[in-house]
């Protein structure tokens, strides 16, 4: 349906047409009817708790996990492959939960422990590890397509919003209940106000690419919108919502309206990137210091004002000229008669109007900026009696409780209202408006606490299943559904339905603790599985869909990176804080910056805590596929090129780390050369070398003694082609 107005005169009257012109709008159309194989779509209906099947081979089955995927083998007539052996095992689950491979003490400790209750003693000491967050907050990273920068020209740096990255690993070392989880990230700062990691939790849905000094904000704010619509549909609900920005989904039962029934949730939301973590208590304490030092400071503060002002207002008529006339107005109309959006016109724009005086000062020249140096030099002998900031997050918060109404667009234009909707869910399965209660004593406007509480609900058909789904596919290299952002019809079906809702009521009934499935899976036979190739399975289900073996795959460049690191002995295992620099191959350009950490332990911290600049992913990372982070990443891509290769053969880092690992080699004195080949091994490969192994390096060593004159270099070289064997690069 057209809007009133032909889309001409929109496009001629600008966003001032939206504005005033909105109210007439076209009427909502007639509801479109769900066909019948829709409303029977399998990720819509609701989830029952399976009971196992019945098999043949009891004796297989460690757990409910093994009858259903063993129910499907003996259908297909196809036999489990047999258990992996142990060290194998061990150097699988430890990079699977970790990260990081295990240490030779571990390999030997579980070796040695020939109990029933060995490999759960594993599990469970892993799943205890910190480090276990700091692998598994990657993965949510690439759903929430987090960066520690904007993105688009200038890319400049979000200096707070770290601790959002620093909230997930603490989260799932926590194994904080997956529905709290969602209800934090959607609307921490609505429901649980005084909770300083639930405030940093929305930063989930700051993690936009933003042009910040955009002039057209109505489409800035209308690009932010559908990115958080987007990601919030993919990541949470497994549906490709975005195809329906512009017309209804051409293949699932998702409306048109449906989107901007979602998109309205978050229609009054905006960027607070100065959100104070602090206390009540510790709040009023910095006030107090604070009026303190502004008194004793005010005459050194206003002459420094008066030598700025003249900048400031040049500055400030500079960006204000800039703007179009509707948000010079919105800028200039008192408080008290803005409408809400402009409210939220004025908050986008202020950023690129107002400045400190200091900001004044770089523009000073002369005599005025001589006298304002020492003015600032005088102001600094006053530091002592300054409070310390407050620590503050990059966040998402409603602009007041009155949002700005919400239009289905036309083809996602905001210059073309079609017609007004209010925040609702998917009409397929809950076609009323949504209930929305504004919180007592807030200004928000309670939306987002309606659709966190409807996401969050155990009875909904997508959450639990989503994310159950996403936790098989990081643990097997491929979700029960092999596209996890995907449950529609362009999607792939689950290979196991029933296991699928197993594994989703496992999780809600057991308080949506993740742990839980964790332990579940990897306790299964079925997940400790040889990778070794059976002709006969493969010819049944060649791409191993029934899941006869556990699937061999190349580990992701993070953990390439933190292994190196490990069995170098150079890894520094400090945990949160600002992302570090390390450093770059030469000839790397960077936009917004990247200084090299001068401490070098801080440069080799984990791979989780590298600064990501969405315009130059580091180089190590973008090698091994690392995705680009403007979008949510579901699964990453899992390639085999010549460039990673190099990456390990010439990277002076890499050599570096190769020295470490040598010297780790040749730390206990006196050893033989096939001992030294045996603790090589060890530390890289988590086993010992078989006999012909030992034969050809020591082979090796000696050959390139005699080219080098130097054992010590031979060994390095040794211990850098161990780096890059497939056996170390591979989840086995």
């Amino acid at each position: 349906m057209l809007p009133t107005k032909p889309l001409a005169t929109f496009v001629a009257l600008g966003v001032s047409a939206v504005i005033l012109i909105a109210g007439g709008a076209s009427v909502e159309p007639k509801q479109k009817e769900f066909t019948a194989s829709q409303k029977r779509w399998w990720s819509l209906q609701p989830i029952a708790a399976p009971a196992p099947p019945i098999v043949k081979n009891k004796t297989w089955v460690a757990n409910d996990i093994d009858a259903f995927t063993l129910a499907r083998m003996e259908a297909k007539g196809i036999k489990p492959n047999p258990r992996a052996d142990k060290a194998t095992l061990l150097r699988r689950v430890s990079l699977d939960l970790t990260g990081l491979p295990p240490t030779p003490d571990e390999v030997q400790s579980f070796l040695s422990d020939n109990s029933p209750q060995a490999w759960a003693k594993v599990v469970d000491r892993l799943l205890a590890s910190p480090h276990y967050g700091e692998r598994w907050a990657r993965h949510w990273l690439d759903l929430a397509r987090y960066s520690d920068s904007e993105g688009f020209k200038s890319d400049e740096t979000r200096p707070n919003i770290w601790r959002y990255r620093d909230y997930v690993i603490r989260a799932f070392n926590e194994d904080k209940p997956y529905d709290r989880f969602i209800k934090e990230q959607i609307a921490g700062d609505e429901l649980y106000p005084n909770d300083p990691q639930a405030l940093i939790a929305t930063g989930f849905n700051r993690h936009f690419p933003d042009e910040s000094n955009a002039r057209n904000i109505m489409q800035r704010r209308q690009e932010l919108l559908l990115d958080i619509t987007d990601v919030v549909g993919s990541t949470f609900m497994g549906l490709t919502v975005g195809c329906a920005k512009c017309h209804d989904h051409k293949f699932d039962p998702i409306l048109q309206k449906d989107y901007y029934r979602l998109q309205a949730f978050f229609a009054n939301t905006r960027i607070e990137d100065q959100l104070p973590l602090a206390s009540l208590e510790a709040r009023k304490q910095y006030e107090t210091r604070q009026t303190a030092w502004e008194a004793q400071t005010a005459d050194i503060r206003g002459e420094m004002h008066k030598l700025a002002e003249p900048a400031l207002k040049s500055m400030w008529k500079d960006g204000f000229d800039k703007f179009p006339p509707e948000i010079q107005d919105s800028i200039t109309t008192t408080a008290e008669k803005r409408t809400p959006i402009q409210w939220h016109m004025y908050y986008k724009a202020r950023p690129q109007v107002e400045f400190t005086d200091d900001d004044a000062a770089k523009k000073l020249k002369g005599e005025a900026a001589k006298k304002y140096g020492v003015l600032k030099r005088e102001l600094a002998k006053f530091d002592s009696i300054k409070p310390k900031p407050i620590p503050v997050a990059q966040a998402m918060i409603d602009n007041a409780s009155d949002a700005p109404k919400t239009y289905v667009l036309g083809v996602s234009n905001y210059a073309v209202p079609l017609y007004e909707v209010e925040p609702g869910f998917l009409s397929i399965l809950d076609p009323a408006p949504a209930k929305i209660i504004k919180p007592e004593g807030s200004t928000s406007s309670g939306r987002r606490s309606a659709l966190a509480n409807w996401l969050a609900d155990a009875k909904n058909p997508l959450t639990s299943r989503v994310m159950a789904n996403r936790v098989w596919h990081y643990h097997f290299g491929r979700g029960l559904s092999a596209s996890p952002s995907d449950f529609g019809t362009m999607g792939e079906r689950p290979t196991h339905p029933e296991l699928l809702d197993y594994l989703a009521t496992s999780l809600t009934a057991n308080g949506w603790s993740l742990k839980h499935l964790h332990r579940q899976i990897l306790l299964s036979n079925t997940y400790q599985q040889s990778s070794g190739y059976n002709a006969e399975s493969a010819a049944a289900d060649p791409d191993n869909k029934l899941v006869w073996r556990f699937n061999r795959r190349r580990l992701e460049g993070e953990t390439v990176r933190d292994a190196i690191l490990s069995v170098s002995g150079g890894l520094n295992t400090k945990m949160y804080g600002p992302g570090v620099f390390p450093p770059l191959p030469p000839g790397v350009i960077t936009r917004g910056g990247w200084k090299a950490a001068e401490d070098t332990s801080e440069a080799d911290r984990r791979s989780v805590y590298v600064f990501v600049r969405r315009n130059t992913r580091y180089p190590m990372f973008e090698t091994y596929d690392m995705p680009d982070t403007h979008e949510s990443c579901a699964r990453r891509n899992n390639t085999v090129t010549a460039g990673q290769a190099l990456e390990l053969l010439n990277n002076e880092l890499v050599l570096g780390w190769a020295r470490g690992l040598a010297k780790r080699v040749q730390n206990d004195s006196g050893m033989t050369p096939s001992a030294q080949v045996e603790k090589a091994y060890r530390l890289v490969y988590s086993r010992a070398p078989k006999a012909e192994e030992t034969q050809s390096a020591v082979a090796f060593l000696n050959r390139h003694d005699k080219i080098t004159g130097s054992r010590e270099t031979s060994l390095v070289d040794l211990c850098h082609m161990l780096l890059n064997s497939n056996e170390f690069l591979y989840l086995n």
